[in-house]
């Protein structure tokens, strides 16, 4: 080991309950379920600090093998922390308030010896700077798995595929339509009238704002999809607006049957599946 790391790692065996007291004052943690979670979470981090230094005795290798368990736990810290929405300055701000309790027990271990204590504080800041800069690390790649699970459980809440009636199947479309959002609907069609052996599927736009050329490729890509597993398919929801928009691009929707509204989509489904409902007077 280093030398400038054996007055650190001798006040992480010595000293550390009053160094998590102190350090949770520095980082301002006063109520009482709060600082329960915090002294074990600080607790944690100075046991793999400790046992990282006992074993390789350099911060500055922290990709090494020996600090594995001290980037577990800044991980576990970063991510508990993000889901619980906190930020990721916030986080790296609970990590360095643990420089000052730390300061001041090497200032005093080494105050015989300034030459000592220069190198030491020297290589204590840049140590828990590591371990801040790797929190916001974590912190961000947390944010962003949260975000993308977000997303993913909105897309399919947003694409829901309903049950009409007995071989009618029906997707109400919402929002944009773009390549990832047209996959996930095929995707989830294409299972669906596997596991319910329909005959048609009926694709609801009017929740769609606008239908550009791209758009028409990913619905044409759907309806090929549909018919591939030997089934049809009606496009509904197409108002005046975007049916002129369809035009002047000059899209081809030949052969694809479209309706204005989902119940004139259905009455066609129900007519070509061979049902007839009728009203009693």
């Amino acid at each position: 080991m280093k030398s400038e790391y054996q007055a650190l790692l001798a006040t992480l065996r010595e000293d550390e309950t009053t160094v998590i007291d102190t350090w949770l004052d520095e980082a301002q943690v006063s109520e009482p379920g709060a600082r329960r979670a915090a002294h074990a979470e600080a607790a944690d981090i100075l046991a793999q600090l400790r046992d990282g230094l006992q074993a390789d005795g350099d911060p500055s290798r922290f990709e090494a093998p020996a600090w594995a368990g001290l980037r577990e736990t800044l991980g576990a810290l970063s991510k508990t922390r993000a889901a619980k929405g906190q930020t990721a300055a916030e986080t790296s701000l609970f990590v360095l308030a643990l420089k000052k309790p730390l300061f001041a027990a090497i200032q005093k271990r080494l105050a015989a010896d300034p030459v000592a204590m220069a190198a030491s504080l020297w290589a204590l800041s840049t140590t828990v700077d590591k371990l801040a800069q790797n929190t916001v690390a974590t912190y961000q790649q947390a944010r962003e798995e949260i975000i993308r699970r977000q997303q993913e459980e909105l897309l399919e809440l947003s694409t829901p595929v309903v049950k009409l009636w007995e071989g009618v199947l029906a997707v109400p479309m919402i929002g944009v339509l773009d390549s990832s959002r047209t996959q996930m609907v095929m995707e989830a069609l294409l299972q669906r009238i596997v596991e319910t052996g329909s005959e048609l599927a009926i694709i609801d736009i009017t929740g769609v704002p606008t239908v550009d050329t791209l758009v028409a490729q990913h619905l044409l890509k759907t309806v090929t999809a549909i018919r591939l597993m030997g089934a049809d398919c009606i496009i509904s929801g197409i108002r005046p607006q975007i049916a002129q928009t369809i035009v002047h691009l000059g899209i081809d929707l030949q052969g694809v049957r479209t309706k204005a509204t989902l119940a004139d989509a259905l009455a066609l489904a129900l007519q070509q599946t061979g049902w007839r409902v009728s009203r009693d007077n």
